[in-house]
């Protein structure tokens, strides 16, 4: 692993810990949709492609969850973690955050 892919890896989890530690009665709270970009962008940089079967009709969260992570297939998992912290970041700038 480079030096750069080890700088990435290091901020992804970083921002990661950041946004799981916010307050879920904080006055930053991201939409539903940006918590399915991350956890989709966060799900491919974890565990790369999707893969096992697609939550059944009467699952909703699940179905939603697996579509966000389908989203991003063939992305690199690099890829996905810049994009995640990016993302994270733009939102954390937009609220006042410090992650």
């Amino acid at each position: 692993m480079g030096e750069a892919m080890d700088d990435i890896a290091s901020r992804f989890e970083q921002v990661v810990a950041r946004i799981k530690a916010l307050p879920a009665d904080g006055p930053a709270q991201p939409s539903n949709e940006l918590k399915l970009k991350l956890y989709g962008l966060f799900r491919q940089a974890r565990d790369g492609d999707v893969h096992g079967a697609k939550p059944g009709l009467f699952d909703m969260v699940g179905k939603f969850k697996y579509e966000a992570w389908s989203r991003h297939q063939g992305m690199t998992r690099d890829e996905a973690m810049r994009q995640y912290v990016a993302t994270a970041e733009h939102f954390a700038c937009e609220h006042g955050v410090k992650i």
